[in-house]
């Protein structure tokens, strides 16, 4: 069994700092999963007895920071007792550090705020099919799949499967090929309402009173000896709720409701 890391996470950086940064950005966005907007949470007794290392959470996304930074919060609610809520953030004074989520190289090289953000945990890596906003076709680079095989080994690692955050988009099959290699625990996580409450990058607050939604299942069975990447994908992406199956036929009232919230100023920015 692997000796715990005390003072360093996989990557080499100090337990310490990342404590802070947890510790200030979650006393920051606080209140827009437990003031502004109530995150609606389920599912939490899940993660109560998971190992501490190789368990992947494969979620849909719906904004580049604020999915992260609501599983977070959740994460460091459980490591302290709460179940389903975030009733009290004194667990942001002794959060859970080895924490890791897989991200877009070019969204976290954008600005200072980002460039921080990374430092909190995360794992970048380079689209191989959408850079810049232009579409290209390039290989993976194995470096970042093994960044992401020691996070595992160290700790808890988030991903989102789609690589975008629109909705319906098909799954990747990266992740089901690490699924493979490393035969982590699978949780899945499915969000909802985050793209009403947040703008797409999560920093703002784009409509009051929304009570986004974050689902935490069962770990998914996998067959590791009769299931190829193609079938874990599918387990996946039902597991997630991004099938097509899945996907319903708003009514003219769904639809004048998402107008009326685009319309709706932001009233607080991060």
């Amino acid at each position: 069994m692997k000796k715990k890391r005390i003072f360093r996470d996989a990557f080499g950086y100090w337990f310490i700092f990342k404590r802070l940064l947890i510790f200030v950005f979650g006393t920051i966005s606080y209140n827009r999963f437990n003031g502004f907007n109530k995150l609606k949470i389920k599912g939490t007794e899940n993660l109560v007895n998971l190992p501490d290392r190789n368990v992947l959470f494969v979620s849909n996304h719906q904004t580049y920071f604020a999915d992260v930074f609501a599983m977070y919060h959740v994460f460091c609610a459980v490591k302290h007792g709460y179940i389903d809520t975030l009733k009290n953030p004194i667990y942001l004074l002794d959060p859970k550090v080895d924490l890791y989520y897989v991200a877009a190289k070019e969204t976290m090289n954008k600005g200072i705020l980002s460039k921080l953000f990374a430092l909190a945990g995360a794992i970048t890596v380079k689209r191989t099919w959408r850079d810049a906003g232009k579409s290209v076709n390039r290989m993976v680079d194995m470096s970042e799949i093994d960044n992401i095989l020691k996070a595992l080994d160290s700790g808890w690692v988030i991903t989102f499967p789609q690589g975008t955050t629109k909705p319906w988009s098909p799954g990747r099959k990266g992740s089901a090929k690490i699924i493979q290699k490393n035969k982590p625990i699978v949780i899945p996580v499915v969000i909802d309402g985050f793209r009403r409450a947040f703008d797409k990058k999560g920093l703002i607050v784009k409509k009051r009173g929304v009570e986004p939604k974050m689902t935490f299942k069962a770990p998914i069975e996998i067959d590791y000896e009769n299931e190829d990447a193609n079938m874990i994908l599918d387990k996946i992406m039902n597991a997630i709720e991004q099938d097509p199956k899945y996907l319903k036929v708003k009514t003219v009232e769904e639809l004048e409701a998402e107008r009326e919230e685009e319309k709706t100023r932001p009233f607080f920015e991060f």
